[in-house]
C-alpha cells in the first residue's frame, strides 16, 4: 500500500473549478464512503478549504487508485474527467509525503506560512475517523504531518507577521477604503464559523467601531459576539438575523462573508438595497466562500468594491520570499527524509523476525532430531547443547539482520529485504513474513499529465513526473 495526494488548489485551478469541486462538511463523510467503495482505495481523507479540495489515499495501485479518486472527485463536481485532470495535480509514495509535510507547515498556503492550515488539516482527520475511513498509515502520517507543521512554525518564524487569507483580504479592504485603516468602521461579518470568527478578531485588534454578526444559528451568531465584546476593546458587537441584511449594509463600510454553504447567501438584492440612495464611501465586499457566498453580479454595483479568492490569488499567487521559508522548506525536506526512513526500517521489521523464526524452527527441528538418536543423553547436556547452538545461531544472524534494518532506511531498502526472502525462501505471502513495499516511484504529475496517468494500464508504474526516489525519499 503507498499514500496518493490527488487534488486541486488555488496554484492549479482558478476560483470558478475550485467552487465546483468544493465539498460542504455535510458531504464529507459521504464522499469518504464513495471512496472506500473502490477498488483500489483503503484509506481516505478529504481536505476542503476555502483555496482547496485535496484527497490524500492509501491505494494499492498508483494508476487504479488515482482512476477511483478523480472519478469520485469528477462525480461530485459534474466534471468529465478530461475536463478535471488539466487542473489536477498528483503526488504518491514519498512525493505525497513531502507534500504534506510541506501542506502542514503553511508552504503551499496562499499566504505562505499561515497557520490556519493546521486546524483546517487537523479537522479533516477528525472528520475521516468519524467516518471510519483512517487506518493505522494515515493515522501516522497525519499525525506526523501536523507535528511538522507545528515545529516548522515554532522553529522558523515563517509566521510572525501572522498573516492569514482573512488578514490579507481586510488588508485589500482597508486599501480600498483608503488606506487609513480599519479604526471606526463598521463591519458586518455572514457567518460564525472558524473564518467568520478570524474576521471578527482581526477587525476588533484593527479597532473597528462596531462589528455586525450574522448567521443562520443565531447561537453561533451570539457566540461570536460575545467573544469580541469579552475583550473590551471598544469595539462594539451584536447580533441581527439573516433578514435584515439590506438595513445593516447602509450604514456598513465593509460586509464579510465565509459561511462554508452551497450556494449565494448574499444575493444582489439586499444589497443594491442598501446602497440606494448613494454613499460617500464605496461598500467594500470581501468573500472569501468557496463556493462563493456573494452573487459575482454584487460586483457590478455601483459603489461596490470585491475582494474575493480571485483578486486575492492574483495578488498571492508566488509571493513569498525570503530566509524564513527556506529555513522552514529545509526543516520539512529533512522531516520527511526522517519518516521515509522510519518507514521503510519499519517495512524490514517483518522479515527480520520470519528469518529469526525460520532459523529458531530449524533449531528445534534439530534439537529434537537429536533427542530422538541420543535418548539417553544427559539433562544438563542436553540443555548446554541448545544454548550452545541457538548462540551461534544468533551470533550468525545478528549482523545480517542489523545491516538490512541499517540498509533498509535508504531508497533502495526493501531489495534487501527481498533478498533476504528470496535466499531464505520465506513466504513473501505471509503476513509476518513481510510489510508492504512502497510500490513504484515517487512522484509528482500535474495538469495534462494527470491524463495520461489516468489511460496508463492499471499495473503501471508511475513516470509521469516522477523524480529518482533519491531527491524524496
Amino acid at each position: 500500500m503507498s499514500v496518493l495526494v490527488v487534488g486541486l488548489s488555488h496554484r492549479s485551478a482558478p476560483v470558478e473549478v475550485l467552487e465546483r469541486l468544493a465539498v460542504a462538511p455535510g458531504d464529507v463523510p459521504k464522499l469518504l464512503e464513495e471512496m472506500l467503495d473502490r477498488t483500489h482505495v483503503e484509506e481516505a481523507v478529504v481536505l476542503s478549504t476555502c483555496n482547496r479540495i485535496e484527497v490524500c489515499a492509501v491505494v494499492d495501485a498508483f494508476h487504479g487508485g488515482l482512476g477511483d479518486v478523480t472519478d469520485v472527485l469528477g462525480t461530485h463536481a459534474g466534471f468529465a474527467i478530461g475536463e478535471l485532470s488539466e487542473h489536477l495535480f498528483v503526488h504518491y509514495a514519498g512525493s505525497a509525503v513531502q507534500h504534506l509535510f510541506s501542506l502542514a507547515a503553511g508552504l503551499d498556503s496562499m499566504v505562505v506560512g499561515e497557520s490556519q492550515i493546521l486546524g483546517q488539516l487537523r479537522g479533516a482527520y477528525a472528520a475521516a475517523d468519524a467516518a471510519g475511513s483512517v487506518g493505522k498509515v494515515l493515522h501516522e502520517l497525519v499525525q506526523q504531518a501536523l507535528r511538522v507543521g507545528k515545529r516548522v512554525h515554532a522553529g522558523t518564524g515563517i509566521d510572525e507577521a501572522g498573516a492569514s487569507v482573512v488578514s490579507e483580504a481586510l488588508r485589500d479592504a482597508d486599501r480600498e477604503l483608503g488606506g487609513a485603516g480599519l479604526a471606526g468602521t463598521r463591519a458586518v461579518v455572514v457567518g460564525a464559523g472558524a473564518m467568520g470568527a478570524l474576521a471578527a478578531a482581526h477587525l476588533r485588534r484593527a479597532g473597528a467601531g462596531e462589528i455586525v454578526v450574522l448567521n443562520r444559528s443565531a447561537e453561533r451568531g451570539e457566540r461570536l459576539v460575545e467573544k469580541v465584546l469579552e475583550h473590551g476593546t471598544g469595539t462594539s458587537a451584536r447580533f441581527a438575523p439573516m433578514e435584515t441584511l439590506a438595513e445593516e449594509l447602509r450604514a456598513a463600510d465593509l460586509l464579510f462573508a465565509c459561511t462554508g454553504a452551497i450556494g449565494h447567501v448574499v444575493g444582489v438584492d439586499p444589497v443594491a438595497e442598501a446602497l440606494a440612495g448613494g454613499r460617500e464611501r464605496p461598500l467594500v465586499v470581501c468573500d472569501l466562500g468557496l463556493p462563493r457566498d456573494v452573487d459575482p453580479a454584487v460586483a457590478e454595483l455601483t459603489g461596490v468594491r470585491m475582494v474575493d479568492l480571485v483578486t486575492l490569488q492574483r495578488r498571492l499567487l508566488d509571493a513569498a520570499d525570503g530566509g524564513s521559508v527556506a529555513a522552514a522548506q529545509t526543516m520539512v525536506d529533512a522531516e520527511a527524509q526522517q519518516y521515509l526512513a522510519g518507514q521503510r526500517s519499519a517495512e524490514v521489521t517483518p522479515t527480520v523476525t520470519a528469518l529469526r523464526r525460520r532459523a529458531s524452527e530449524v533449531v528445534d527441528a534439530e534439537l529434537l532430531r537429536l533427542d530422538s538418536r541420543l535418548p539417553d543423553l544427559d539433562t544438563h547436556v542436553r540443555e548446554e547443547l541448545s544454548r550452545t547452538v541457538r548462540r551461534v545461531v544468533d551470533k550468525l544472524l545478528h549482523t545480517p539482520t542489523v545491516q538490512v534494518k541499517r540498509l533498509a532506511e535508504g531508497p533502495d531498502g526493501d531489495s534487501y529485504a527481498a533478498a533476504l526472502r528470496t535466499l531464505f525462501e520465506l513466504d513473501p505471502q505471509a503476513a509476518a513474513a513481510v510489510a508492504a513495499p512502497v510500490r513504484g516511484a515517487d512522484a509528482t504529475v500535474d495538469g495534462a499529465d494527470v491524463t495520461a496517468a489516468l489511460n496508463a494500464p492499471l499495473d503501471a508504474t508511475p513516470s509521469i513526473g516522477s523524480r529518482p526516489p533519491e531527491q524524496i525519499s
